[in-house]
């Protein structure tokens, strides 16, 4: 049936009969209907840039309705990273100082849409383990003299109660307490007394009275962000280091911000977290239960600390008899734990170099710890208080870093209790041998990594273990 065209080689279209009659439909009538079809959906795609710590970035492109979460995971992926659900994605608004951590339902390409052109705004990859911890332990994070509960509520509340009050559609606590406030169009802070109720941010004109008559609006959520003060006093001046601020979306800048500064960091994580209870409610501990769902024991509300592994099974050994017994005695758990230490550290003192040959571990005792993730070399006290601030006021973030005042030493930052506390690492020397101690050396370490390690498992002398440490991660 094929035809040739005369002069070259170009074969026309085939006359192929059908094989299937039957299945021939009149060309009036579709075999399938077109609201039967899946609907094509594009997914406009766009390129975020995200930074790290270390100041490297990454350039993604990402679907127009991705998540912070689903950000995150995909960094996680690409950079072979632990997941443990402390990762997070941070906004950050260079000359003004501030940042946020986004929460993992928000739409990234909403959040860039409402940057402007005059603030330099970045994306930061990092961890942050105060994101969720108020699900924990609520009652450290609502003091009693900043909370009020409705009249016919009882005060004696459990941790999830108070939680499942904040998540309630119908009744809210409420939050009250002093707050400092920069007067609009001015460089001036006024101390006023502030309310927090479910309909928004409330001051008031007379004292503390909380009168209908003498409360003035300060400000609702809906069409605004919270942000953190990261600068302390410097930009904008305020009376104490712990700001935070409300910037309506796609505002023309700093001019629009609603400024508030606490006494205190416990104050001002008061206030924050509640904010965000109001502005999300539920979603924010469907957030925190997302990575969870579907395991035994995580019931709506069903809120205990989780701990690890090593905090609920472990216990103190000694197998120098013929049979293994369990150490009760606190003090000779301590200096079992030094001496196996020790002798852990003897027994593999020798290691291989470059070129295959044993090198003494006291050759590298002064610089080993530079390869570890939680040390920091040369940031001042101000760096590590940012640091570990971004990381999130959890008790036990911490890291090591050298000592500005004495460049032999170096300092354990370590928060605990909302407050980020410093401790010196002294160097002795003994018979020949270098130790380092934090408690004048009654516990001696041979090393800065030995150290870690034992307050990983020991409180020692610390008001809290190592749990969390601070690391500047590369993209």
């Amino acid at each position: 049936n094929r035809r040739q065209k005369k002069g070259d080689g170009f074969l026309e279209n085939p006359l192929i009969p059908n094989p299937f009659p039957e299945l021939c439909c009149s060309p009036f009538a579709s075999v399938l209907s077109a609201s039967l079809l899946p609907k094509a959906t594009s997914r406009k795609k766009q390129v975020i840039k995200v930074y790290s710590e270390d100041d490297t970035s990454r350039a993604l492109e990402v679907p127009s309705d991705i998540t912070a979460r689903d950000v995150c995971q995909l960094l996680i992926l690409k950079n072979h990273y632990v997941d443990d659900h402390s990762w997070t994605l941070f906004e950050q608004l260079t000359h003004t100082g501030l940042g946020r951590a986004i929460e993992d339902h928000e739409l990234v390409i909403e959040v860039q849409s409402n940057w402007v052109m005059e603030e330099e705004t970045k994306l930061y990859f990092r961890k942050n383990y105060a994101k969720y911890e108020f699900f924990k332990n609520p009652l450290s994070f609502f003091p009693d003299h900043m909370i009020s509960f409705p009249s016919e509520t009882s005060a004696a509340l459990s941790h999830s109660g108070i939680l499942q009050m904040f998540l309630s559609s119908s009744t809210y606590p409420e939050i009250h307490g002093y707050l400092y406030a920069k007067e609009q169009g001015k460089k001036s802070w006024k101390k006023l007394y502030f309310l927090l109720r479910r309909s928004g941010l409330y001051f008031s004109t007379k004292g503390t009275s909380k009168e209908p008559r003498h409360l003035q609006f300060f400000c609702e959520f809906s069409n605004s962000d919270m942000y953190m003060s990261l600068t302390g006093k410097k930009i904008s001046g305020a009376p104490t280091n712990y700001g935070f601020c409300f910037k309506p979306n796609k505002s023309g800048g700093s001019r629009d911000l609603k400024q508030l500064c606490a006494d205190d960091e416990q104050s001002r994580t008061c206030w924050m977290t509640a904010i965000r209870l109001l502005k999300y409610g539920m979603q924010l501990y469907q957030n925190y239960m997302q990575p969870y769902q579907g395991r035994s024991g995580c019931s709506p509300l069903n809120i205990t600390p989780m701990r690890s592994i090593s905090e609920n099974s472990l216990v103190a050994m000694d197998f120098s008899g013929h049979r293994s017994r369990i150490i009760e005695n606190p003090t000779e758990a301590l200096s079992v734990a030094v001496e196996e230490g020790l002798a852990w550290r003897r027994r593999g003192c020798l290691r291989l170099n470059s070129h295959g040959s044993p090198i003494a571990m006291s050759n590298m005792g002064m610089s080993i710890h530079r390869s570890q993730s939680w040390f920091h070399h040369k940031i001042s006290r101000e760096e590590a208080q940012r640091l570990i601030l971004q990381h999130g006021l959890v008790d036990g973030v911490f890291l090591v870093r050298d000592s500005q005042s004495n460049p032999k030493t170096f300092v354990l930052s370590l928060s605990h209790g909302l407050k980020i506390k410093h401790f010196q690492i002294v160097p002795l020397e003994d018979d020949g041998k270098l130790f380092y101690t934090l408690d004048d050396g009654h516990t001696r370490f041979t090393d800065l990594i030995q150290l870690v390690e034992f307050y990983q498992l020991n409180k020692g002398v610390l008001p809290c273990k190592l749990k969390h440490y601070c690391a500047r991660i590369a993209l």
